[in-house]
């Protein structure tokens, strides 16, 4: 099996450079590459890269991630959330390779407290969640076999996160206020990458199993509870923190305004994911405990 992998300096995609190699030859690309064309900004240079590569697999893991900046450069967030990917399934297409693409919980408007269904009504708020949800339109208009993930609140040890950043701002202040309306799971890269390479094995299988699926950590949690679950593992592995328990507090997303608009309900229902592939998806604090241990021990 030839896997193509897209965006591998990203938090999925270097995640996916681990979970992805003992599938077969992987070429992966970043946007900098330069033996082939990696930049998905050029549409005419990553179909040309999947012709030169033939790979039976296609894994997009590159996109404009940064949601207040895409409120400003629209055309941008387009080109890589949407028309790239509409390119990518079009060469999946015509070659017969599948497409392995990332979406989000974005493409919801957050309303509500259940869990959201892929079948679910979508209605994005922002620039960003209507650019990914033109991206999956594309592909499935495309006709090429597919698996599309959905996907929550990303983070990974590798760069920054949101936990790191509490992390510092519990060891430098006296008092911290968190958001506390918005509620999802926070999903690790590196799980994320490792059910990908899981699914890829069954669906080239059963070609039957393509389709669109929810992939989150098990659990939920508000950025707040999030924060108080940091700080409060750091502080009892006596990582330096200053701020006290009481003095963390929890505020609505008014107290912070952005450019983009946050869906206050990102929870996403998994289970078809977990009964189609045969999985269990670990709690969101296995994952978080992970992470915070071993980048308090790198910090030590």
């Amino acid at each position: 099996m030839k896997i193509l992998l897209f965006g591998k300096n990203g938090q999925v995609g270097w995640e996916l450079q681990r979970s992805l190699a003992p599938l077969g030859e992987l070429v992966a690309l970043a946007s900098d590459s330069q033996a082939l064309c990696g930049d998905l900004t050029d549409l005419a240079g990553i179909a040309q890269t999947v012709r030169a590569v033939a790979p039976d697999v296609i894994v997009n893991a590159a996109a404009h991630t940064a949601v207040d900046r895409a409120e400003s450069e629209p055309e941008l967030a387009r080109a890589l959330n949407a028309l790239a990917p509409g390119v990518l399934a079009q060469e999946a297409q015509r070659s017969g390779a599948w497409l392995i693409h990332y979406s989000t919980d974005y493409v919801f408007d957050g309303s509500g407290d259940t869990p959201w269904l892929e079948t679910d009504p979508t209605g994005p708020l922002n620039v960003y969640g209507q650019t990914k949800l033109e991206g999956e339109a594309a592909i499935r208009a495309s006709g090429c076999q597919h698996l599309i993930f959905r996907t929550s609140w990303v983070y990974a040890a590798r760069g920054g996160n949101f936990a790191k950043t509490m992390l510092r701002l519990a060891r430098e202040r006296d008092h911290l206020a968190v958001i506390n309306d918005q509620i999802g799971a926070p999903t690790g890269a590196d799980l994320l990458a490792d059910v990908t390479a899981h699914a890829i094995r069954s669906a080239m299988q059963r070609p039957e199993l393509g389709g669109l699926y929810h992939l989150a950590a098990g659990g939920q949690t508000s950025w707040y509870d999030y924060a108080r679950f940091v700080i409060e593992f750091a502080r009892q592995a006596d990582a330096g923190i200053k701020v006290a328990s009481d003095a963390i507090q929890a505020v609505p997303s008014s107290a912070f305004p952005t450019a983009a608009q946050r869906p206050l309900n990102s929870r996403l229902d998994t289970r078809k994911l977990q009964t189609t592939f045969n999985l269990q998806l670990p709690h969101w604090q296995d994952g978080i405990t992970r992470m915070l241990t071993e980048t308090l021990e790198k910090s030590s």
